[in-house]
């Protein structure tokens, strides 16, 4: 029986090819860790420096975290890739399927408590708060989870439910529980969340979740407004049976 020895030359090819698999992964890591940290002190005034973000930052450990348990997923090593994904929700309470589908500039501001389903689709340049669910409502099958366009800001809190896609550009408030689709260019707030701007005036700080339309806020000023309106007719009707006594 003969033994088949490989020659020299496929050895070379052989190693020339893994190192540069090897090196091609290492730039691939590095690229994003440039975009993640660059995302990071952008959007968050907090962050002073790029060590600070690299290794205190959970949402930047939990997005490259995803990265790789994706890239798993996709080569149909299922259980590695969920074994890395639980790993993280364990260090950083962020909790993200490997199946998910991200695009480039997510940030995650804090994120504890941070759930993205399987089935969930986010475009480039998304930022989500602590406390955001983008899950599915349970009776829905195949893609049962929500899909945001580019630039998607999601408040703290917030909860996007079944497959809806949230439009570019749009904004959810925080607390907000969004059932329905959200045009691009709008702004929903409320339980169930309703879109109370679209198409308006750009505001400068795209991240800003306090100048949002309050739909509670502006209903409890309005019954304030009653209330101090029946409460003056109230007191005329008042002094009015005071002055007839008297006379």
């Amino acid at each position: 029986m003969k033994i088949k020895i490989p020659n020299i030359q496929s050895i070379r090819e052989s190693i020339h090819s893994t190192e540069r698999g090897i090196a091609q992964a290492i730039h691939n890591v590095e690229t994003e860790l440039r975009a993640t940290v660059a995302t990071v002190k952008e959007r968050d005034p907090a962050a002073r420096s790029t060590a600070e973000v690299l290794l205190l930052y959970s949402g930047v450990h939990a997005i490259m975290a995803h990265r790789l348990s994706h890239s798993l997923y996709q080569k149909g090593r299922y259980f590695e890739a969920r074994a890395i994904s639980q790993a993280a929700r364990f260090v950083t309470g962020i909790e993200i399927h490997p199946a998910a589908v991200i695009g480039k500039g997510f940030f995650i501001d804090h994120g504890m408590g941070v759930v993205i389903g399987e089935t969930a689709e986010i475009g480039d340049n998304c930022t989500i708060y602590q406390g955001v669910t983008l899950g599915g409502t349970g009776k829905d099958v195949g893609k049962r989870h929500p899909t945001l366009g580019d630039n998607v800001m999601v408040g703290a809190g917030a909860k996007v439910l079944g497959p809806v896609k949230i439009g570019s550009n749009s904004k959810i408030a925080a607390n907000a529980v969004v059932l329905h689709p959200v045009p691009e260019n709008s702004t929903a707030v409320g339980i169930p969340a309703k879109v109370v701007r679209r198409d308006g005036v750009r505001v400068r700080n795209d991240l800003d979740q306090v100048h949002i339309p309050d739909p509670v806020a502006q209903e409890l000023s309005r019954l304030a407004t009653e209330i101090n309106t029946l409460y003056t007719r109230m007191n005329t009707l008042t002094e009015t049976q005071q002055q007839d006594g008297e006379a």
